[in-house]
């Protein structure tokens, strides 16, 4: 009886396999590739214990605002300058960029070289901002360096 159910509604039953592998594909396959998608708490966490963050996006949009001291190495350039920062392979790397996407791409490059501790703010900076999060611009964090003079 099952089986003849299953059988009747088959393209059911696929649609319904599909489904399932693609949302277990989706909580585990950053784990998957050695990376660890992470939401703005632990982001902030890892930002205080002084993880190197890595701002993935174009200048002009680091130019817009960025978290902390985040360095800014577009994604389009970070192969070619990933040499620069392997004396921090064993140190936390928080990546971001403006949504998740293009990060996700640069952590899994990340882990590939031999980086350790890689994770990717989910969202982007868009998830930082509407969690209410400080953003510096060029700007700013100048004028707070001059104040610490």
């Amino acid at each position: 009886m099952f089986i003849e159910f299953v059988e009747q509604q088959a393209l059911l039953f696929i649609a319904l396999a599909v489904v399932t592998a693609m949302l277990i594909y989706s909580y585990v396959g950053d784990k998957l590739a050695g990376y660890e998608s992470v939401g703005a708490d632990e982001a902030v966490r890892l930002y205080n214990q002084d993880a190197l963050v890595l701002d993935v996006r174009t200048e002009a949009e680091y130019r817009g605002g960025f978290i902390g001291e985040a360095q800014n190495i577009s994604s389009s350039e970070i192969a070619a300058k990933i040499g620069s920062l392997s004396s921090r392979k064993a140190d936390p790397v928080l990546v971001y960029c403006q949504s998740g996407a293009r990060s996700a791409g640069v952590a899994k490059l990340l882990v590939k070289n031999g980086f350790q501790k890689v994770y990717n703010l989910s969202g982007g900076i868009m998830t930082w901002k509407s969690a209410g999060l400080p953003t510096n611009t060029p700007r700013s964090l100048r004028k707070q360096k001059n104040e610490k003079k």
